[in-house]
């Protein structure tokens, strides 16, 4: 009886983790939504435009097609739990003026590079397309992997990692630095990125 009732929770256990698991992430899906995602940003970094405009439509790229929520959780590691919830909504506002300003300015001189799609294998619920962009003059390619995960049916971008290093993970430690220098208090960060975004804006 003992046995009978352990192989049916057994049973139970496996049916149910198999009915749970994520679908596998569809290669030719995940690779066409890079090559879009490329070709859209190519459009936005290309144009020499006036710096609000393309902080304007980086924003929109932003918000289409990446985890904006999921990354500022992330990033901002344990101390989401302690932070309230004023601060949470805050710091993810941030966060997004944050990106937005930072990687416009870091892309400024944007062109002309070419993007190739080495791979792309699963990801738990999402995938990684590992790509490869060559810029004008390059002898080599920068090596980039996209983490992507599923949200209602549609591809967002979760991470970055270039040539192995997580841009997700130096993010985190980079705030987790700027928090303990503050006794652990998040208002600390978040005043510090009030400061940065508000001087990018002017």
């Amino acid at each position: 009886m003992m046995h009978r009732l352990f192989l049916t929770g057994a049973f139970l256990l496996v049916t149910t983790a198999s009915l749970a698991a994520p679908p596998p992430a569809n290669p030719e899906e995940a690779a066409a939504f890079m090559n879009h995602l490329w070709t859209r940003a190519s459009e936005v970094l290309n144009k020499k435009e006036d710096a609000t405009v393309r902080q304007a439509r980086f924003r929109e790229l932003f918000h289409d097609d990446f985890d904006g929520l999921g990354i500022a959780r992330f990033v901002l590691g344990r101390y989401w739990r302690t932070a309230s919830e004023e601060e949470r909504q805050e710091f993810v506002k941030l966060f997004e003026n944050y990106v937005v300003f930072v990687y416009t300015a870091r892309l400024g001189d944007f062109g002309g590079q070419k993007f190739k799609i080495r791979g792309t294998r699963s990801d738990g619920d999402g995938a990684i397309v590992s790509t490869d962009v060559m810029g004008p003059g390059n002898s080599s390619p920068l090596r980039i992997d996209w983490r992507l995960v599923s949200d209602n049916g549609a591809y967002k971008i979760n991470d970055v990692i270039v040539d192995g290093v997580s841009m997700m993970v130096t993010q985190r430690a980079e705030f987790a630095s700027v928090v303990q220098r503050n006794g652990g208090q998040v208002r600390g960060l978040i005043a510090l990125m009030r400061q940065k975004t508000a001087n990018a804006a002017r």
